[in-house]
């Protein structure tokens, strides 16, 4: 539990940039209070979202997938609010993006897809708030 406490830490202490694939507009979403309190720390959020791409969500112009988000943008976080069976293709995109982090956000486990990432190198977090545990360190 310790390992998963001190890349948590890690994480958050050296990203800077989080992309939130299934970033909802709707401010009574989860997705957007916890990109929004990300937000408001300092972190930038690029929103993905398929349905809402070319528009903005948090004043950030939304992409359609993490590949055409890292064309503009380096990564370095990439936070999922997908259904876990809807993770496999994220991690794919994350893989080819190399992005440094995956964050599957609380009651989001895949733990196949979670492998994957690991073995191409991305360092994941599972079934965990992203706001919660920023909020608990800093």
């Amino acid at each position: 539990m310790q390992v998963e406490q001190d890349l948590i830490t890690e994480m958050l202490g050296n990203s800077k940039i989080i992309a939130v694939v299934g970033l909802s507009p709707k401010p009574a979403r989860a997705s957007y209070g916890v990109a929004a309190y990300m937000q408001a720390q300092g972190y930038r959020i690029i929103s993905v979202n398929p349905r809402e791409a070319g528009k903005t969500i948090l004043g950030e112009l939304c992409y359609a997938d993490l590949i055409t988000a890292a064309a503009d943008h380096r990564i370095d976080i990439v936070n999922c609010f997908r259904n876990a069976d809807d993770i496999p293709p994220v991690v794919e995109e994350a893989i080819r993006i190399a992005a440094p982090y995956l964050w599957m956000q609380q009651g989001i486990v895949n733990v196949p897809a979670a492998e994957k990432a690991e073995a191409a190198g991305i360092r994941v977090v599972m079934d965990k708030c992203l706001k919660i545990e920023h909020h608990m360190r800093f």
